[in-house]
């Protein structure tokens, strides 16, 4: 049976007068028992005793510890959850740091080569203003030296020219005049003493008589002269004109017309245009040597007549380097008509200061020149 107050050695625990708790309904104790909160209101080390006696108290400590074992549990998964998901988007932030820095790193070392290649370009466009600066100055200088050397050499001309006259021509103009040993060869129109003003002495004591400048007689032909001064209004090598056509019809064309006339053709061409190199031959060969052919390149035969003579001079047409020897007679028709060319070339060129009628007895005298060589009058070389 059970007794109110049971002996204090029989282990049993004490009467519930010495818990100091509170009661409660029966209800509101099973509620403290089955719910975690209840675990909150009971006090450290102390258990509620219920009404169906000491038995039931071992059963509920194991229903707490089990109840606090769950609570561990679920809040050590949650936790491990929570910090899974933090390492995870640790993760992803580091990942999206290293992308962002090697971007940074990548724009940095563009911006370091674009700044560079900046540098070098610049540094470039400088050294090549520099440079062209520096070859612009250089043309610069040469241009005015050419000038200078062009206008001093204008004002020589115009100087002899001035100076030369029909009567008195200036040697130093007209180097045909000079001696063999001071006429050198020259590019272009090359002129000797075998042609020019010296023909007419040279010739007219086989015709029987001399006639010199000063006593030989002279009437103007107002055609021909009439043709020349509408040419000297505006000159010009066209041969359209009046003047150079009846010039190239009586004196040009027949004094340059060869028997091989494909070169002479060519001749004609290099006449006109001022091309033409008449050079001494340097080294003879001797006139006992016979060809018995046509051989252009040889110095025995000439190569516009095609006849066998000693030729002494050779001629070279523009910047080709082929040569073709030519006699005497036809070094003599060939310079007659550079002569005139060259004459009629430095009216055009305002280099001659003369009145109308000194220029017209110049160039007729040029003309008889062409007439004289055309027709087989030349003097013998020394």
């Amino acid at each position: 049976m059970w007794s109110g107050q049971p002996h204090p050695d029989e282990g049993h625990p004490l009467p519930l007068e010495a818990v100091p708790v509170s009661w409660k309904s029966v209800g509101s104790c099973r509620g403290l028992r089955e719910s975690p909160g209840g675990l909150a209101e009971t006090s450290a080390g102390k258990e509620a005793p219920s009404e169906e006696g000491p038995a039931a108290a071992p059963l509920d400590v194991s229903r707490l510890r089990s109840s606090s074992m769950e609570i561990r549990e679920k809040g050590s998964e949650f936790l491990k959850e929570e910090l899974h998901k933090a390492q995870k988007e640790l993760k992803l932030k580091d990942e999206e740091c290293e992308r962002l820095s090697k971007v940074r790193e990548q724009l940095e070392q563009e911006l370091e080569e674009l700044t560079a290649s900046l540098f070098e370009e610049a540094h470039k466009m400088v050294r090549e203003a520099n440079m062209k600066q520096a070859a612009s100055e250089k043309q610069l200088k040469e241009a005015r030296g050419k000038i200078d050397m062009l206008q001093a050499e204008v004002t020589a001309l115009k100087t002899l020219v001035i100076t030369s006259t029909p009567a008195s021509p200036n040697r130093e103009l007209h180097p045909q005049l000079l001696s063999p040993t001071k006429a050198g060869p020259r590019k272009g129109h090359l002129r000797h003493k075998s042609t020019s003003s010296t023909l007419c002495p040279a010739v007219c004591p086989v015709a029987g008589h001399i006639l010199t400048p000063d006593k030989e007689g002279k009437e103007v032909d107002t055609t021909l002269f009439a043709e020349f001064q509408a040419w000297r209004e505006s000159p010009t090598l066209d041969k359209s004109s009046p003047f150079l056509e009846r010039v190239y019809r009586e004196d040009v064309g027949p004094c340059l017309d060869f028997t091989v006339q494909e070169l002479s053709a060519l001749v004609r061409a290099a006449v006109e245009d001022n091309t033409l190199t008449i050079e001494p031959v340097a080294s003879q060969t001797p006139p006992s040597v016979k060809v018995a052919a046509v051989d252009y390149g040889s110095t025995n035969t000439c190569a516009l007549s095609g006849l066998a003579r000693v030729c002494r001079h050779r001629i070279r047409l523009g910047d080709s380097e082929s040569h073709y020897y030519i006699s005497p007679s036809s070094r003599a028709r060939i310079t007659a008509v550079c002569n005139f060319f060259t004459y009629i070339r430095y009216i055009q060129q305002g280099l001659v200061r003369q009145d109308a009628e000194p220029m017209f007895w110049e160039i007729t005298r040029l003309r008889k020149e062409m007439s004289l060589a055309k027709l087989g009058f030349f003097p013998q070389e020394a």
